[in-house]
């Protein structure tokens, strides 16, 4: 089901809350609240005596920002290398299902990877704890909210319509919030806020409180945050914000195959786990959904189905199957429909034979890679 992705059990039914933050099993995916409110934020200090930079008031730590009359709580690393005359790149963090800011910041590997190529992190954390219930912090993405999907009728499975999930077989995961969004038990995730739109006022609050090079914005997120940052691409609103993203073991929910948000593509890097049983990615070059079966049943995209649309918004010939590209870690299988030269393409679905955890001694520092390598 949905787990944070902090463990590397594989939940029967409802889904563990994340623990620490370098290979563990999340869960989940959630679709946005289309009429969330959106809402403004204040602004902090544009003055400095750095022309392009503002005066840097942000360091490590926790904050809040009011969003929409929506108080949301994040957390900043600044890196120990960060030049406040600079512009640095920075990446937002979005947790697992049930997870926190500490799921990513809290592990050495992020931060060490941080400090080393100088790399601003911020944290966000997701809606829930605070419903009643005491509901799981959640990102929601499309499909989430309302639990249908994008096919509407699903031709393969009779009598299967409409739903993100076999709503028969799956836990209701109901967050009050939700309450006339909802289309069945299938809803899974907050229904409090606009996450897209607090993402993007997340980053121009960070532009006016660090030093920030706006054209080196990215977004990674582990399963729940992972399914969120496709959204984020997707979405018009937010994919010029950010140039590139990388989901970790997270799909959008079948039928939601939307190509990036902006005409010239989105590069992506996604990781995810052949032996997952919480977002399997399916098999190489087959684009039929995949389904969850580990105590629930949600419906997800298949690796292949969703990295194959962004291959064409990128221009890159999907005729033929996916190339193997050789990122150096022997253990893990990336393949491509792009050709990236002598460099790594704009495109890169890895998979490596583990289950639903995120194995960050090695996917983090290939997410910055890969980062670095598209600037």
């Amino acid at each position: 089901m949905h787990i944070l992705l902090l463990a590397c059990s594989e939940p029967a039914t409802m889904p563990p809350l994340p623990a620490d933050t370098s290979d563990s099993e999340p869960a989940s995916t959630d679709t946005l609240p289309t009429d969330a409110p959106v809402g403004t934020t204040d602004s902090g200090p544009t003055d400095t005596g750095t022309p392009g930079c503002p005066t840097s008031v942000w360091t490590s730590g926790s904050y809040a920002l009011d969003h929409g009359g929506v108080q949301r709580a994040f957390s900043v690393y600044v890196p120990s290398s960060y030049d406040p005359t600079a512009p640095a790149p920075l990446v937002l963090v979005f947790h697992g299902w049930g997870g926190d800011s500490g799921e990513f910041l809290g592990d050495a590997t992020v931060t060490g990877e941080a400090d080393a190529r100088g790399y601003v992190l911020i944290a966000p954390e997701g809606l829930g704890p605070e419903e009643a219930g005491n509901q799981p912090a959640s990102w929601s993405f499309r499909g989430s909210t309302t639990g249908l999907d994008g096919d509407g009728l699903n031709a393969e499975v009779p009598g299967d319509s409409l739903d993100i999930c076999d709503d028969a077989r799956t836990t209701d995961y109901d967050y009050p919030s939700c309450a006339g969004v909802a289309e069945n038990g299938c809803s899974w995730t907050h229904c409090q806020d606009d996450d897209v739109a607090f993402a993007k006022a997340l980053v121009a609050e960070a532009s006016q409180s660090l030093c920030i090079d706006a054209g080196r914005v990215y977004a990674v997120g582990g399963s729940n945050g992972g399914m969120f940052t496709w959204e984020l691409g997707q979405n018009e609103v937010s994919a010029a914000t950010f140039r590139a993203i990388a989901p970790l073991i997270g799909l959008p929910h079948r039928g939601y195959l939307a190509p990036p948000g902006r005409a010239d593509g989105m590069p992506v890097l996604l990781i995810t786990g052949a032996q997952d049983r919480t977002v399997p990615p399916g098999a190489w070059e087959d684009d039929a959904f995949t389904t969850t079966s580990d105590g629930d049943v949600y419906h997800y995209t298949g690796a292949t189905a969703i990295t194959r649309v962004w291959a064409e918004a990128l221009g890159c010939d999907t005729a033929v199957d996916a190339a193997s590209i050789d990122v150096g870690l022997p253990e893990l299988d990336c393949r491509s429909y792009c050709d990236g030269g002598a460099a790594w393409p704009p495109l890169l679905d890895c998979r490596g034979e583990m289950g639903h955890t995120y194995g960050f001694s090695w996917s983090w520092p290939l997410i910055m890679d890969f980062f670095d390598r598209h600037p």
